[in-house]
């Protein structure tokens, strides 16, 4: 009898069991044998999957050909052989043809197993017994059903086993046990005290004595911390209680010490008459005469030197500068991998935390390229997109773990404060964090506990990772449109400085709220963005109904700084850089605004800001509205040019501010102010001099370019090709004359112009893989490092040594001077091309004139010239006919006559 049927869902829209899954990877040969219910006690039964196609043809198709009143359909041995003909080894049947072969009919009886009985979802007869006892089923008698049903044993009983003892298998819950366990933390201490045993019972005697006088008898035991024997705290019990907040304030100036000041109001002056008795007095005239010699010499040596300098200090700069050469190389402080994700990813940005020492954050993205991200684009959703922040106390677990909703290509810390990150991602969407909650966990890393105001250098062995190793996961609080945002990758993104912000038309005004409210963003699809994150003023007002309606439930852990931001954000303005005679545009890879060199040097003022908002307890970006209620003050000398680095290796000097078209009216963007070709492939970094802000240093293809804002006729300094591909560069932080370049093989050329200003002073191996990113920092006067990122997804932290990090005694003015005599070799330069042009020019006029005379010559002049010519050509005629020994000299004959 068969057994109980599976509880399964018939093949029209219902699951289909694995074994059906699995049988297109299943390849059965014909000399398989077929499975039957033989073990079931039906041999006759051959269960078979029939697919969709297969049903098709043969007619067959569930709840159509097969109903409940009618399950089954006789299926022909001639359309099964035909079936075998024309789809081969791949027909359902297949498998069975042996028995198809055999079977003694016309006619295989298929029959629809709605219940899976035997397994799948048909099953096919293969005798003919077997099919007269489907149509016939034989009676069954009453002892055997009663036999049966007693087998048969219903599911709901349940039969009691008694346990048996087997061994101990561990499952884990005994390192549970250990884990919730209380053991004693701190070490026990024994003290044994002997004593000899000749002096059990003695009587003793105390007196007094004085402990300087004998050796040994006084030692002093004075408090220290010991490390080892620090207690932890691990629990505490804390009450707390709601009141309101008090203030303590006061309008009397508060006293400190007493002190004696004076004020004047207007300079005292003499009377007329004073002036002249004092004109007049003989003290006067001789006090000036005998002090006027001495002043006119001090003038003149203030003129001639400064008094004030140290020579010996300037004596020790410049003899450690040039004499110690031996530590000239980057030295390997410490590397970071991320060893949780092992995915082949590579780092794409780097960024050291503004305040926080040893503290900084790098972009992952999968290296793929776009046919491959296309492919595997179902599972790069599955993967967190991430930037890790590292800090020096712990290299192999991240502090902090921002999500993005993809692979982010660039991004930046905000200058006024440094809790504010935003990125640009792969998709072209703008994302914005806000770890201000987070603030206390990164800051009590830089001095293992403690508040103190700088940090304290540790060496590595003394530097104790944190106890808490799981890493912060931090969803992102605001991301752009993806309909009226960039629509490629993202490839460089910066904000604009807190003195000034722009607005819809690129006009200047000045920022009254000092924070960095502005971003400028730039992409491979050929537009410059330029970004607002405070909430943009609607001209159609909202009713408060529909503003209810939009409200949503944010979770808990995600602040609510840039809510007006997420998914709404648009761009303040878009700018595209045309090409000109033709429609295409140029595409930007790198820019460098104007004002990029002040945020590098606004530390000072990113501390005092932090202090403020500490003292306040209030965060600037929680009421950005505030800005845009205040009337704001254009700025008219600003300058708004910037530099923009191209993919096809152009250097472009261009301006953000709009201009309307005279003929349409619209807005459209100026044309670039210079262009110039000077890379052979896409432009990687462009970057102003920390030192000088109309420097620019720009790095693509092969070679690298310093250009001089102002200067249009091409770049100050252009290098030859290297031995390999440019990568990335960066400034030196404290050197003005140094800057670093990393290489698709791994090196670093270091350059100094100060020493070499056509190659490399030297070059050092990094890694084994291409460098994709370069940031150096410095710390102290003492302590430099720099970032180094490779395609392989390694941050290796570099310390830069004493001789790359310390300037000489004149170097920015020596490396000013260097600069300015290339200004003036360009015009030099410029100035001979036009002196050659104008000679060209006029050489070309005197061939004109020349010209001109040969064609002016009268009919007179012409015949002379002939006439001349033909002599000279008879006297040469003569003279040969001579050499050939024609004619003789002693010939009274003249030579017309001989003619």
């Amino acid at each position: 009898m068969a057994p109980k049927p599976q509880q399964g869902k018939s093949s029209g829209g219902r699951k289909v069991p694995k074994t059906v899954r699995n049988k297109e990877t299943l390849s059965v040969s014909e000399e398989a044998e077929p499975m039957n219910m033989e073990s079931m006690g039906h041999p006759e039964i051959y269960p078979l999957v029939l697919t969709t196609k297969t049903q098709g043809i043969f007619n067959c198709r569930v709840k159509e050909d097969f109903t409940d009143e009618q399950p089954y359909k006789l299926i022909k041995k001639q359309d099964i052989f035909a079936d075998f003909h024309k789809r081969g080894a791949i027909s359902d049947f297949h498998p069975f043809k042996k028995i198809i072969q055999e079977y003694p009919g016309d006619e295989l009886l298929l029959v629809y197993d709605k219940d899976f009985k035997y397994g799948f979802n048909f099953y096919l007869i293969g005798t003919e017994e077997g099919k007269e006892n489907y149509f016939n089923p034989p009676a069954v008698s009453e002892e055997q059903e009663h036999k049966e049903s007693k087998e048969r044993v219903p599911e709901s009983i349940l039969i009691y086993k008694p346990p048996i003892s087997k061994p101990w298998v561990s499952l884990g819950s005994e390192k549970e046990i250990e884990e919730e366990s209380v053991k004693e933390s701190t070490k026990q201490i024994t003290y044994m005290i002997s004593r000899k045993r000749s002096e059990f019972g003695a009587p003793i005697k105390f007196s007094d004595q004085n402990a300087s006088s004998v050796k040994d008898a006084y030692m002093e035991c004075t408090a220290y911390p010991d490390k080892n024997f620090t207690l932890m705290k691990l629990e505490k019990d804390v009450g707390m209680q709601a009141v309101p907040h008090v203030k303590d304030t006061s309008t009397q100036t508060r006293w400190t010490y007493p002190q004696n000041a004076t004020m004047q109001y207007y300079p005292r002056e003499f009377l007329e008459e004073e002036k002249e008795i004092l004109g007049q007095s003989k003290a006067v005239t001789d006090f000036l005469n005998n002090v006027s010699i001495s002043v006119e010499i001090a003038l003149q040596q203030n003129e001639i030197m400064n008094t004030f300098t140290d020579d010996w200090k300037c004596l020790a700069e410049d003899e450690g500068t040039f004499g110690d050469k031996s530590d000239a190389h980057l030295k390997e402080y410490q590397s970071f991998t991320d060893l949780h994700n092992l995915s082949e990813k590579m780092i794409t940005c780097v960024s050291w935390h503004p305040d926080i020492y040893g503290l900084i954050a790098v972009s992952v993205a999968v290296r793929l390229s776009f046919e491959d991200r296309v492919y595997f684009s179902g599972k790069l959703l599955l993967q967190p997109s991430l930037i890790l922040f590292w800090s020096f106390s712990d290299p192999i677990h991240p502090q902090l773990m921002l999500e993005g909703p993809d692979d982010i290509f660039c991004f930046k810390f905000c200058p006024t404060n440094p809790n504010i990150i935003a990125g640009g991602c792969i998709n072209g969407q703008i994302v914005m964090w806000d770890i201000t909650a987070h603030a206390d966990r990164i800051e009590h890393i830089k001095t293992g506990g403690t508040r103190s105001k700088k940090p304290i250098l540790k060496p590595m062995f003394l530097l104790e990772p944190d106890s808490n190793k799981e890493a912060m996961y931090i969803r992102h609080c605001a991301v752009s449109s993806i309909e009226n945002g960039h629509k490629k990758v993202i490839t460089d993104i910066h904000w604009l400085s807190d003195t000034f912000e722009i607005n819809r038309m690129g006009s200047v005004f000045e920022n009254r709220s000092e924070i960095c409210c502005q971003l400028v963003t730039c992409s491979a699809d050929c537009t410059i963005c330029f970004w607002d994150i405070r909430p943009q003023k609607s001209s159609i007002p909202q009713p408060a109904e529909k503003k209810k309606e939009e409200i949503v439930e944010i979770p808990f852990d995600i602040p609510t700084t840039f809510l007006h931001l997420d998914l709404s954000w648009k761009p303040l303005f878009k700018i595209t850089l045309s090409k000109g005679e033709t429609s295409l545009d140029h595409c930007p890879t790198k820019i460098s605004v104007c004002e990029d060199y002040l945020l590098s040097k606004a530390k000072d003022k990113l501390l005092a800001q932090n202090k403020i908002v500490e003292a306040e307890e209030m965060n600037p970006y929680q009421n950005l509205e505030s800005g845009l209620t205040n009337i704001l003050r254009p700025i008219d000398d600003f300058c708004t040019k910037f530099f923009v680095g191209t993919e096809e290796g152009e250097v472009i000097y261009t301006d953000w501010k709009l201009e309307r078209d005279p003929e349409t009216g619209r807005l459209m963007t100026k044309k670039p102010v210079n262009l110039c070709t000077v890379h052979d492939g896409a432009v990687h970094t462009v970057q102003r001099s920390p030192f000088y802000k109309d420097i620019i240093l720009t790095i693509g293809g092969w070679n690298m370019a310093i250009w001089k804002e102002g200067v249009m006729t091409g770049p100050l300094l252009q290098s030859c090709c290297a031995p390999k591909k440019y990568t990335s560069g960066h400034w030196s932080l404290t050197r003005p004359s140094v800057f670093y370049i990393g290489r698709e093989d791994g090196y670093i050329d270091i350059w100094d112009l100060l020493e070499k200003t056509h190659e490399p002073a030297q070059s050092q191996n990094i890694c084994i893989t291409m460098i994709t990113s370069i940031k150096p920092w410095t710390f102290s006067a003492k302590q430099q490092f720099i970032a180094v990122a490779d395609y392989y997804g390694t941050l290796h932290i570099l310390e830069i040594p004493w001789t790359l990090s310390r300037p000489s005694a004149n170097e920015a003015s020596s490396v000013s001077h260097y600069f300015e005599r290339e200004v003036r070799h360009l015009e030099y330069v410029e100035q001979r091309k036009k002196i050659r042009e104008q000679e060209k020019k006029e050489m070309e006029l005197e061939t004109e004139k020349k010209k001109v005379k040969t064609y002016q010559k009268s009919k007179e002049q012409i015949e002379a010239e002939l006439q001349m010519d033909y002599e000279s050509y008879l006297e040469l005629e003569k003279t040969t006919l001579l050499h050939l020994g024609l004619i003789k000299v002693t010939d009274t004959m003249s030579f017309m006559d001989l003619i």
